[in-house]
């Protein structure tokens, strides 16, 4: 556990002193998202805040490979988990520097991202089983297993460039998924005495780390975005660490009461992304029935809604954070006990004071400005004789 809070603390330390670096090399670069209708910000803000996070992790990597049991796990020959981010990472990377800067088409963004797919496939990142009810593995053949792996990759990557809409919200909901992940794996791993050391783990770590360096700048208000560079970095490894994570554990290491935490990796990242994963197929789904690209900019995402709502920027990105949370915790609560009423009972309580709180306070904020517009003024105080 040292080597993995090392870890994260070096890829959040990095990022968090590179963006200050990279914000004002955005401004030389040119690389600023300029205001329009469907953004909230007012005014013009540098992106690239994503080249800082690949700082943190290529920092994080080297480290690790310093350290003696991170190394096993770099070393590892059946899976090229440093080159493999890195070659990846890096192309990503340069896809979204040119996005950032110039702007590309959707497709080309779309070959880019399958690239980077391809990358993690040649370096032995794919799913090759998938858990069955039985408690056996079902064996996946590249016919099967390689389409799988790229629509994964491809599918993360733009559900979380989708909620890239709100200052700190993709950091913030990534680096919360990714926390979660981390804790999945290395808490399993643990209770069942089996190996801590994994490529998924280590990936899920130096994810929460950079995104945690990251948060300080872009949350409200921001000073930098991470645009695509950011985003589809990060959507790439959450991607990765899933596809390594699914079927990582033998069933003949768990008993039957816990086959469930055999499906948290298939479950786990569509539960915690639900907001983003939910938003994209809604997006989907209202600009296809409007005639529109499914591609076709917007501002009706559902962070856009709460805005509507009458919550402020900061407490709508912590109402997500506040659902991710939840989702992620239930599920990794599950995989650890054999009460699903109990997590049920609880998950269901603080989502229905969730609800309550989201729908009471806007309407208590408006209700106290409206009062404090109507109320009369002080009468001005006599002045005391000197």
């Amino acid at each position: 556990m040292r080597e993995y809070l090392l870890t994260i603390l070096i890829a959040a330390l990095v990022a968090y002193l590179l963006t200050p670096a990279v914000r004002r090399f955005a401004v030389w670069f040119g690389a600023q998202a300029a205001v329009r209708d469907r953004d909230v910000h007012v005014i013009p803000t540098p992106r690239l805040g994503g080249l800082a996070m690949f700082g943190g992790m290529v920092a994080a990597l080297v480290v690790a490979t310093g350290l003696p049991e991170m190394r096993k796990v770099l070393a590892n020959g059946d899976v090229s988990v440093g080159k493999a981010l890195l070659l990846s990472g890096g192309l990503i990377v340069l896809v979204g520097i040119a996005d950032d800067r110039w702007g590309v088409d959707a497709l080309t963004k779309f070959a880019g991202q399958v690239a980077a797919a391809g990358v993690f496939i040649m370096q032995g990142i794919q799913l090759y089983v998938i858990p069955m009810p039985t408690g056996e593995s079902l064996s996946l053949p590249p016919a099967y297993g390689v389409p799988l792996t790229v629509f994964i990759v491809v599918a993360t990557i733009n559900a979380v460039n989708f909620i890239d809409g709100l200052d700190g919200l993709a950091a913030g909901v990534v680096g919360i998924a990714a926390l979660a992940l981390f804790s999945y794996a290395y808490l399993l791993s643990y209770t069942n005495k089996l190996t801590t050391l994994s490529g998924a783990t280590l990936t899920a770590a130096v994810l929460v780390g950079i995104c945690a360096g990251f948060l300080p700048h872009n949350f409200n208000p921001a000073r930098i975005f991470m645009g695509d560079t950011g985003s589809m970095l990060i959507g790439l490894l959450l991607s990765a660490s899933t596809i390594m994570l699914t079927g990582q554990f033998d069933p003949a290491f768990l008993g039957t009461y816990t086959l469930f935490p055999f499906y948290v990796p298939l479950l786990l990242v569509p539960a915690v992304a639900a907001v983003p994963f939910v938003d994209m197929l809604l997006a989907v789904w209202r600009r296809t029935n409007q005639g529109r690209s499914p591609f076709a900019p917007d501002k009706q995402h559902l962070h856009h809604r709460l805005l509507e709502l009458g919550h402020s920027h900061r407490r709508a990105v912590l109402i997500m954070y506040f659902w991710v949370s939840l989702l992620a915790s239930s599920l990794v609560g599950l995989s650890f006990t054999n009460s699903l009423v109990l997590v049920a009972s609880v998950t269901g309580a603080v989502a229905v004071a969730g609800l309550a709180a989201m729908i009471a306070v806007p309407r208590m904020s408006a209700r106290r400005a409206a009062t404090a517009a109507t109320a009369p003024a002080d009468p001005p105080r006599p002045r005391q004789p000197v």
